[in-house]
């Protein structure tokens, strides 16, 4: 696994179908964006009972995150035996006609709730298939700085997409009453426009499953998938550390309004934080996927792991009794804001490094169940979080949530590290 100085991002955009893959996932990420705020925009039309609209949007929520939790697995096997060029593309024009025929639907909050669900559904499909996609696409000494440019990415297009995503809408509106289906739409379409343009030949290892066996056969590659797993300890530590990475990520969305409220922003400017922590990750995918031949002996994991654990660690000793008013206000605030940014920073060492690994080592005609596993367990992973942070915070209070954080990200960073270490130097 030996890195070369050319693997910078600009030789890695001068590869046209993978420029094409890129381009599309930009679309592809920011209609998702714009899309998440157009269903929440419709829930409010849609009738809501009057005095549940909040549980409503619990519900809808739920719809949305089912299909990863249910067919995140099941999809990644599929993948590995369908084309991924043609699964890219109409995962995107099936995207894109479902929200042009939104207007034609009833408005009801069932069929909002399908909608969501069906959308989701999609994605599950979609997700795997573009990770699986990079490796045909993009030489092994490539592969760095492949998934800094897509990291780098799905940072921005959150960052992007939910700062344009209400402004779009409502300059849609006044190109007619469907402007918005129009606008969305027109995204996931322009997306699967890019896609279209992706070479054709793609290795194919396996057939497509019979009518009539593939029940058998989905619970057969199940076994295969899990038995890679099993089998080979680099992919399934990588995994471990991208499943501990998202599970701080999603207990850091939950208590980013806590943390804000701190250092004595508004509870509402929460985004402040998370968005200089998306900085942070785009700076280190940028810094990785550059220069990263420089660091490839280095315990980038590890380094990571231990930095997140530093900034959780100081967030917990912060003042919590510093407002606007007080002359020591701006500093602590941008202590904060410099904590996130390294937080971003230090986690796109994990991240990186991680996912461009388990590229590396998969076999193709298992990449596909490895991608829809890891798709599977990322989901579960930002669920449980979420459901424990806030009761957590109630009970012991922000300052210890963070501090028992902190110890368990190092702990567990350092475990999964020491796991694979000596392997790991094997293939370097």
């Amino acid at each position: 696994m030996v890195l070369n100085p050319d693997r910078g991002l600009i030789k890695l955009l001068e590869n046209r179908p993978f420029l094409y893959l890129w381009s599309g996932q930009v679309l592809s990420q920011i209609a998702d964006k714009v899309f998440f705020i157009f269903l929440i925009a419709l829930l409010q039309e849609y009738r809501p009972i009057p005095g549940l609209e909040n549980s409503l949007r619990s519900v809808l929520m739920i719809a949305i995150t089912l299909p990863a939790v249910l067919f995140g697995l099941a999809a990644g096997m599929f993948i590995d035996r369908w084309r991924k060029r043609s699964v890219l593309i109409r995962c995107n024009l099936l995207r894109g006609v479902i929200i042009l025929a939104i207007p034609l639907l009833p408005k009801t909050f069932v069929i909002l709730l399908v909608i969501g669900f069906v959308e989701s559904l999609l994605t599950q499909f979609f997700a795997p298939a573009e990770q699986a996609a990079i490796p045909l696409l993009v030489p092994r000494d490539q592969l760095l700085a492949a998934n800094a440019l897509f990291t780098t990415t799905i940072m921005g297009s959150l960052i992007v997409g939910f700062a344009v995503g209400e402004p779009l809408l409502s300059a849609a509106q006044s190109l007619g009453i469907f402007g918005r289906e129009l606008s969305v739409g027109a995204l996931y379409l322009g997306a699967a426009v890019f896609l279209s343009w992706m070479p054709k030949q793609e290795p194919l290892a396996v057939r497509r499953l019979t009518l009539d066996s593939w029940g058998q056969r989905l619970w057969q590659d199940l076994g295969t998938g899990l038995d890679y797993l099993k089998q080979d300890q680099l992919v399934r530590s990588a995994m471990v550390q991208l499943t501990i990475l998202y599970s701080v990520f999603a207990a850091l969305t939950v208590l980013a309004v806590n943390l804000a409220q701190a250092v004595h922003l508004e509870g509402r400017q929460f985004g402040f934080l998370l968005a200089t922590a998306g900085l942070g990750m785009v700076l280190g995918a940028a810094l990785l996927g550059h220069w990263g031949h420089h660091f490839h002996h280095k315990p980038l994991p590890l380094i990571g792991f231990s930095g997140m654990a530093v900034v959780l660690g100081i967030f917990s000793l912060l003042p919590e009794h510093h407002h606007r008013g007080t002359p020591g206000f701006p500093i602590y605030l941008a202590i904060a804001l410099s904590l996130c940014l390294l937080l971003g920073v230090s986690a796109s060492l994990v991240g990186l490094p991680m996912q461009t690994l388990i590229q590396q080592q998969t076999p193709e005609n298992v990449r596909g169940k490895v991608f829809g596993f890891q798709n599977n367990v990322v989901n579960i992973a930002l669920s449980l979080p979420l459901a424990v942070a806030g009761p957590l915070t109630d009970w012991l209070g922000l300052r210890w949530v963070l501090i028992t954080m902190s110890g368990l990200v190092f702990l567990g960073g350092a475990w999964a590290w020491h796991s694979s270490r000596q392997l790991l130097q094997d293939k370097i």
